[in-house]
């Protein structure tokens, strides 16, 4: 045994078995069950670094008391030195970055893997569908520091949503689709409107969609009571279906539990945009059949959330796990989309018009898409108080 004095303020010793090692008669996943003697990390991360020829070792703030053991023993063994720098840990608000808790909450299936999208993983945040520019730009914009700090989790999806601004293509899905009939329009009629992947930009592209007698909008885009700060539907009140025409509620079917089943409607077929007739204030997202009497087809749609209620869940000691948001993941069966987005592949990224930007997962197959919610439109207010 070596006894190391620290230079430092408050002085403290070190204890460093040369050779230190424990044993553990658990199989390698290279070498197999070949030794079951592994040394201990003092002995293994200066020789690693030496060997490898890394020129900064960096470390967070709890591992400082050991830089005296990591340059004692390559002093001894004469060999070359890395720098050591350490600095403060990188803490997000409702998020766990430490290993071994990331391990039990993958280990004991609170989450889907490495790579599930509620982690801060790089194969997480990547299936989620964030740009490694947007991590970049946040790592470069928090620093390092060696003050210990917590940054909120807003300034991580402000980068991953400037980002995909300007780089996702704009399309138009529904989520929880509400059968809308436009009483006016032929049962065969089929035409098509166009819209724009990134409209207002030069670069913008315009792509086809279907319109025809029968249309699908958000269900939450109707409601049987209107109000001023209101601009979806309501009996007698019209709304633009986006790229294509105003249509004017006319009657609804209700079913037995006084839930909304489907909407009547007139659409304004004459309407052109800059015509000099003002359109209505609201705005739906919507997808029309692609044929008449032929349904849009379906995906699965993921909308994750923070994984813990609270900012800190690290402070809650042994109780952290209970501090899990049931609601992080919501899993939204059926949703509808346009023949276009229906071509997309993995881990491509689009903007779902009024909804937020959506990623590709790879749990996707031919004609069963799922889409993972990467971040929405706007910050939106915390969850939880």
């Amino acid at each position: 045994m070596v006894l190391l004095q620290c230079h430092r303020t408050e002085p403290c010793l070190h204890a460093v078995w040369l050779g230190d090692c424990r044993i553990k008669y658990v199989e390698h996943p290279i070498a197999g069950d070949k030794w079951c003697i592994y040394p201990s990390y003092d002995f293994t991360h200066c020789l690693c670094d030496a060997i490898e020829n890394i020129t900064h070792s960096l470390c967070t703030l709890e591992f400082e008391s050991r830089r005296a053991s990591y340059y004692w023993l390559l002093e001894v063994l004469d060999t070359y030195k890395p720098v050591v720098w350490e600095y403060s840990r990188l803490n997000i608000t409702n998020t766990v970055l430490s290993k071994r808790k990331l391990n039990r909450l993958v280990t004991e299936t609170h989450v889907n893997g490495w790579d599930d999208p509620r982690l801060l993983t790089l194969a997480g945040l990547r299936r989620r569908g964030v740009a490694a520019a947007s991590i970049n730009a946040f790592c470069k914009e928090i620093g390092i520091t060696r003050n210990a700090n917590v940054i909120p989790y807003h300034k991580l999806e402000h980068h991953i949503r400037s980002y995909l601004d300007a780089d996702s293509p704009r399309t138009l899905a529904v989520l929880r689709p509400l059968r809308v009939v436009l009483t006016n329009v032929p049962e065969q009629h089929s035409s098509t409107v166009r819209g724009a992947t990134l409209p207002g930009r030069p670069e913008s592209e315009p792509y086809p969609l279907p319109f025809s007698r029968v249309v699908y909008i958000e269900a939450t885009d109707f409601r049987l009571q209107d109000s001023k700060d209101y601009y979806g539907l309501a009996p007698g009140k019209s709304a633009m279906l986006r790229y294509a025409y105003p249509i004017t509620v006319t009657s609804y079917t209700q079913g037995p539990d006084g839930s909304i089943t489907g909407v009547q409607a007139e659409a304004d077929l004459g309407f052109k945009a800059g015509g000099g007739k003002k359109p209505p204030k609201g705005v739906l997202n919507w997808v029309g059949q692609p044929a008449p009497g032929q349904e849009p087809e379906r995906a699965e749609v993921r909308l994750y959330d923070v994984l813990f209620k609270s900012e800190a869940p690290d402070a809650l000691g042994d109780s952290w796990l209970e501090d899990l948001d049931p609601g992080s993941l919501e899993v939204v069966q059926g949703a509808m989309i346009t023949p276009e987005l229906a071509k997309a592949q993995v881990f491509d990224r689009f903007q779902f018009e009024r909804l937020g930007y959506f990623c590709v997962d790879p749990d996707s197959k031919p004609g069963a898409l799922v889409f993972n919610r990467t971040v929405t439109l706007k910050e939106s207010l915390p969850k939880f108080k």
